[in-house]
């Protein structure tokens, strides 16, 4: 009996790539500066009839830094150099 294979859950295709995160692969080291889950909102930022998310980042690397969205998949030539920025309560 063949069994489909399920599609990979949304947190596993972005993995640590949260606000302010930085990752480094082989296009560059990117900070992530935003993470875009809206479907319709990221298929038009990556410019496809379709995208289940987007990350907004841009190269550290690069003096012009100009940000962009990218909708790769996290894989195991990417690597998280800084963590995503966490939230922090209100002191009562």
């Amino acid at each position: 009996m063949h069994s489909i294979a399920s599609r990979p859950n949304v947190q596993d295709e972005i993995g640590p790539r949260l606000p302010g995160a930085i990752y480094q692969n082989i296009d560059g080291r990117f900070e992530v500066l935003a993470l875009i889950t809206d479907p319709a909102e990221a298929a038009q930022l990556l410019r496809r009839s379709s995208a289940r998310w987007a990350v907004i980042v841009r190269d550290t690397l690069r003096p012009d830094g100009i940000p962009f969205a990218v909708g790769s998949v996290w894989t195991t030539s990417d690597y998280l150099i800084r963590p995503a920025r966490t939230a922090y309560a209100p002191a009562a």
